[in-house]
C-alpha cells in the first residue's frame, strides 16, 4: 500500500468515527425530556441518582450502543454479500436471509422458547433461522458453481416470500398478546431494555467484522471473478461458506434483537463504495462506521418526527433508503 492512499484511507475512516461520534451525542440530547449538552458532562459525573442520569445511562446510553451495533453489523452483512456476488443489489434481505432469522424468532415467540432458553433464546433462534435459509440456497444451487448466478438470488428471493408467508401464518395462528410482540417486533425498534442482549449484539457485531477482515484479500480477488481467484491461491468454496455464516450471523443477530430494518444493508455499502472504491482492506471498517452512523441517526429522526410517540426505526431507513437509491439510480451512480 502505497502513502497516499494509506493516508486516503485513514482520513476517511477517522472522517467516519468523528460522524459516529456526533450522531451517538446528538441521540444522546434527543428526546422528549430536552437536556442540553452542556449538561451532560456533570449529570454523567455528578447526577447519579437523579431522573436524567437514569434517563441518559439507563435509556438512551444503551439505545445508542444497540443502534451503532446493529447498524454496522448489517452494513457489513451487506458489504460481505455484495462482495461475494459482485452485485449492488444483493443484501441479507434479498437472499432471504432476514426471512429466515424472522420466521426463526417468531416461532420462538409464538413457543415461548425463551422461557425455557432464556434472553438468548432471540439471537440463537434468529440465527438458527438465518443459517437454515443460506443452507437451502446453497444447497438448491450446489450444481451451479457460479454463485453469482441469478439462479442463486432468485433462490433467495423466493425463499424469502415462503418465510414471510409462514411469519403471517405463525401470527394468524397466535393469541392477542404474543400477535402484539410479533407486530412490534416486526416493525423495527431499537428500544431494548435488556442489558444482556445489548451486549451481545455490540461484541457480537464487532467480532463479525474482526473475523471478516481474515477475508479481505479474499473478497478483493473474488472481484475478479471466481476463476480468477481461483488462479490466485483462493479456496472459492470454502470461502464463500465461511462468509456465508458470517453474514447470516450478523443478520441474525440484528434482526433477533432489533426486528425487520431495512436498506441499511443495501445503501451503506453502495454508497461508502463510491467514496473509497472497491478495495475491502478499508470498505469493510468504513461500512460498519456508516451504517452505525446511519441507524443512530435514522432512530434520532423516528424519535423526534412525531414527538412525544416514537416511529419504528425500520421505517426511517426504508423511507430515507428507497429515496437515496432512487437518487443513485437517476444519476447513474448505480450499476446493475
Amino acid at each position: 500500500m502505497n502513502r497516499k492512499r494509506f493516508k486516503q484511507w485513514l482520513l476517511i475512516l477517522i472522517g467516519l468515527a468523528g460522524l459516529v461520534l456526533v450522531t451517538g451525542i446528538l441521540a444522546l440530547c434527543t428526546g422528549s425530556a430536552g437536556i442540553e449538552l452542556n449538561k451532560i458532562p456533570n449529570i454523567l459525573v455528578h447526577g447519579k441518582g437523579t431522573a436524567d442520569y437514569s434517563i441518559l445511562v439507563g435509556i438512551r446510553l444503551p439505545r445508542i450502543i444497540l443502534g451503532m451495533s446493529i447498524g454496522g453489523a448489517l452494513s457489513l452483512a451487506g458489504t460481505l454479500l455484495q462482495g461475494m456476488f459482485r452485485n449492488p443489489l444483493v443484501e441479507p434481505y434479498t437472499l432471504g436471509i432476514s426471512g429466515g432469522a424472522s420466521l426463526g424468532v417468531c416461532m420462538n415467540i409464538l413457543f415461548k422458547l425463551y422461557a425455557v432458553v432464556g434472553i438468548i433464546a432471540y439471537p440463537l433462534s434468529g440465527f438458527l433461522g438465518a443459517s437454515i435459509v443460506i443452507f437451502l440456497v446453497y444447497s438448491l444451487n450446489s450444481r451451479t458453481q457460479d454463485v453469482q448466478s441469478n439462479r442463486m438470488l432468485l433462490t433467495g428471493v423466493m425463499i424469502s416470500y415462503v418465510a414471510s408467508s409462514l411469519v403471517m401464518l405463525l401470527m394468524a395462528l397466535s393469541k392477542s398478546d404474543d400477535l402484539q410482540n410479533i407486530v412490534l417486533w416486526i416493525m423495527g425498534s431499537l428500544d431494548e431494555p435488556d442489558t444482556t442482549l445489548i451486549t451481545i449484539t455490540c461484541a457480537g457485531s464487532i467480532a463479525g467484522l474482526f473475523v471478516s477482515y481474515f477475508f479481505c484479500m479474499d473478497l478483493n480477488a473474488l472481484l475478479l471473478g471466481e476463476e480468477e481467484a481461483t488462479t490466485l491461491g483462493i479456496n472459492t468454496q470454502k470461502t464463500k461458506k465461511i462468509l456465508f455464516i458470517i453474514a447470516s450471523f450478523l443478520t441474525g443477530l440484528s434482526v433477533a434483537v432489533a426486528g425487520i430494518i431495512m436498506f441499511v444493508g443495501l445503501i451503506v455499502p453502495h454508497f461508502v463504495r463510491m467514496m473509497t472504491g472497491p478495495d475491502h482492506r478499508i470498505l469493510l471498517a468504513a461500512s460498519f462506521l456508516a451504517g452505525a452512523a446511519f441507524l443512530t441517526l435514522s432512530d434520532v429522526i423516528a424519535r423526534i418526527i412525531i414527538a412525544p410517540l416514537e416511529l419504528p426505526v425500520g421505517v426511517i431507513t426504508g423511507i430515507i433508503g428507497g429515496v437515496m437509491f432512487i437518487w443513485a439510480l437517476s444519476r447513474k451512480q448505480v450499476s446493475l
